[in-house]
């Protein structure tokens, strides 16, 4: 399932979210720059920009310095979301927050919607490192924070109605899921990925960081209680503004 767009009202103009497209298009141009990542090859450059800017388990477990400087280790924390792999890998991505980020960025405010997306992105690095304790393989994407970004979307707009193009096998349709349906399945579906990677050898799992998808996710369900603004409630099929009134 590919949410295509949500029919959610915002309060607020999405800079933030908007910037921080912006800003994952700008390095993932800079990545192409040093290697043809549309063709699949890549350069010596390319491998030590990751190594260096990526996160790197090994680097915060052993002490072993794989491309990071010491005294700039921790920035790939940050700097690694803002990271991508491939055009398929920042497409998807960009796709989930341009629907999503939107509609939290205006429930939460500009400031907090930026802290929130990066304390996500944090959270599921360290997710990441603690059931990849000894790899070296870096890893990059803002599917941790994104996830994070959909956690809230969830809990703040739970009957909100996605736009989505769904493909299975040879059937092709378009249709409305609700976002309990849809951010639940994929929620579900990183789940059962990181139990059936725990057998797997350190790095081996496909390319996907999906325990950093289920630490993103997870902590921005916690999260979203501290950096949520007002309410959104459904009337009459629309959303209306109000304070907090108990639960949703």
């Amino acid at each position: 399932m590919i949410p295509l767009s949500d029919a959610n009202y915002r309060e607020r103009f999405p800079f933030v979210n908007i910037t921080i497209i912006l800003v994952n298009v700008l390095v993932y141009l800079y990545e192409v720059s040093l290697s043809s990542l549309t063709l699949g090859r890549t350069t010596q450059a390319l491998v030590a920009f990751f190594e260096k800017w990526a996160v790197v388990p090994a680097e915060y477990t052993t002490g072993v310095s794989v491309g990071a400087d010491p005294p700039l280790q921790f920035l790939t924390l940050f700097s690694a979301m803002f990271m991508h792999g491939s055009l398929l890998h920042i497409g998807s991505n960009m796709l989930f927050l341009w629907v999503f980020g939107d509609n939290v960025e205006s429930n939460m405010g500009h400031l907090k919607y930026l802290a929130f997306y990066l304390i996500s992105g944090v959270l599921a690095s360290f997710a990441h490192i603690f059931f990849n304790l000894n790899s070296v393989v870096p890893s990059l994407g803002a599917s941790g924070a994104i996830a994070g970004v959909l956690a809230a979307y969830l809990v703040l707009f739970p009957r909100a109605q996605v736009r989505t193009l769904i493909i299975f096998i040879i059937f092709i349709t378009v249709t409305r899921v609700s976002a309990l349906v849809l951010i639940g399945i994929w929620f579900l579906l990183q789940f059962v990925q990181g139990l059936a990677s725990l057998g797997m050898p350190q790095g081996d799992s496909g390319g996907v960081a999906v325990w950093a998808h289920v630490g993103g996710f997870l902590a921005g369900l916690v999260l979203v209680f501290f950096f949520r603004g007002r309410r959104k409630r459904f009337r009459r099929g629309e959303y209306q503004s109000g304070p907090p009134a108990g639960g949703y």
